[in-house]
């Protein structure tokens, strides 16, 4: 029978995969409480209508949906977003605002699988409801960055892009679209750092269908600053916005992490406001994280009216950035101490030893074949990456001792064997 592979767009996750993964989980874990966040989950399926209710039926296609034995539609979710409006919206008033949660999530999407790209993936989501005011996306924004930096990363690694949806649909209409082209105009958008100049070109005359007005939405996109915009379009609420954002985001000391950029979109269509997306600044990879603000999602699903801003960051194109910078600790050891019977047919003693060791909360293994000689026992200890190995009985338990050696240094000492886990526990403390 030939070997089963696993799912196209899926990894498997091998012990020193774990380990990397955990390491990346218990810092975005940290980064969360930190800034004040609070853990929540959700299904990891929902009702097909969650989705379609807000994107239309086309987003079916890019959903593992199917029909469940009560004849439910159903999909895997690709996104946690809705899941979380949905809840805030089943809750009502009855919440606190502000409601400040994340959740680290398994998630589905069907598409085609490439590097940074897969079906199956992991996401942090970090997300502030009931605060209407630009303060919330500066926090937000800053809690993204300050995630990154956790890892080691700095401003001349990546930078947080910023634009606004709000700002975008005032400066299309000024330029002459009609209101039924925004969407298209955006979905557009969101691509065209992944298309030629020409191609945009076509795709724009194509949607816009006026030559003057692409080319003041080819101009547009020539500045580069807020400066700039308010030369071309003078004074605007979404303008005055995105200072006072900047403004906030260096009084938390990341001014040199943030840019304007008039070209960030966000392909969702439940965006409305401020949109942010944090890039690789050697432009290898596709964003690393991105999200912005969505007052209506919450009232869509039925619930009162809640300003709310998120971002969500995968593990896949993260993963790989850490790699690349080598900034990932090695993979912890299995075990603290490995224990080595110098006696034969004293198998009950070292499990009695492990007992008291691990009851005391120290990791501790040993080898499960009787009667085994030494040099395998040592062998057993480093392929665990075990930190001490424990050697008891021998001529040295005839003292009341056992020996306690350091497998990263080869330094030992005896211990008394009646206080064999205190003086593990000591030594341990102290390495």
């Amino acid at each position: 029978m030939p070997t089963v592979q696993n799912p196209k767009g899926t990894r498997d996750f091998y012990p020193e995969d774990m380990a990397f993964q955990q390491y990346i989980f218990d810092s975005w874990h940290k980064s969360c409480r930190l800034h004040g966040f609070e853990q929540c989950e959700g299904p990891m399926f929902e009702h097909l209508e969650l989705y379609t209710q807000k994107s239309g039926d086309e987003i079916e296609k890019q959903l593992y949906s199917f029909e469940d034995k009560g004849g439910r539609q159903i999909a895997l979710r690709p996104e946690f977003t809705p899941t979380l409006a949905r809840m805030v919206a089943a809750q009502g008033t009855n919440l606190k605002r502000p409601v400040r949660w994340y959740s680290i999530s398994r998630l589905f999407r069907y598409e085609r699988a490439q590097k940074g790209r897969l079906r199956e993936f992991i996401q942090i989501n970090m997300d502030i409801l009931g605060i209407e005011d630009v303060t919330a996306d500066a926090e937000l924004i800053a809690a993204s960055i300050n995630m990154m930096r956790d890892f080691g990363f700095d401003a001349g690694d990546f930078k947080a892009r910023i634009s606004s949806r709000t700002l975008l649909e005032e400066l299309f209409l000024h330029c002459g679209v009609e209101r039924d082209q925004l969407k298209a105009l955006y979905a557009l958008l969101d691509r065209k750092n992944k298309i030629t100049p020409e191609n945009f070109s076509a795709e724009l005359q194509a949607i816009v269908n006026k030559e003057d007005t692409c080319g003041k939405i080819e101009e547009l996109f020539t500045r580069k600053t807020l400066a700039d915009i308010e030369n071309f379009v003078g004074q605007l609420k979404s303008l005055d916005q995105l200072k006072k954002l900047f403004s906030l985001l260096d009084a938390y000391g990341l001014a040199d992490y943030a840019i304007f950029d008039i070209g960030i979109v966000r392909g969702l269509a439940y965006y409305t406001g401020i949109v942010f997306e944090l890039f690789d600044a050697g432009g290898t990879m596709r964003a690393i994280a991105g999200g912005g603000r969505y007052d209506n999602l919450v009232g869509l699903y039925g619930g009162p009216p809640t300003p709310a801003v998120g971002f969500a960051a995968g593990d896949v194109v993260l993963g790989e950035l850490i790699k690349a910078k080598s900034i990932a600790p090695p993979p912890p050891p299995r075990s603290d101490v490995f224990i080595i019977s110098l006696d034969n047919g004293a198998h009950a003693e070292v499990i009695k030893t492990a007992c008291q060791l691990r009851a005391a909360g120290i990791s501790c293994e040993f080898s499960l074949k009787e009667n085994q000689n030494i040099g395998k026992q040592l062998k057993s200890a480093d392929n665990a990456k075990a930190r001490y190995a424990l050697f008891i009985g021998g001529d040295e338990a005839k003292d009341g001792k056992a020996r306690l050696k350091n497998l990263a240094d080869g330094k030992e000492e005896l211990i008394d064997t009646e206080k064999i886990v205190e003086a593990t526990a000591a030594v341990l403390s102290m390495s």
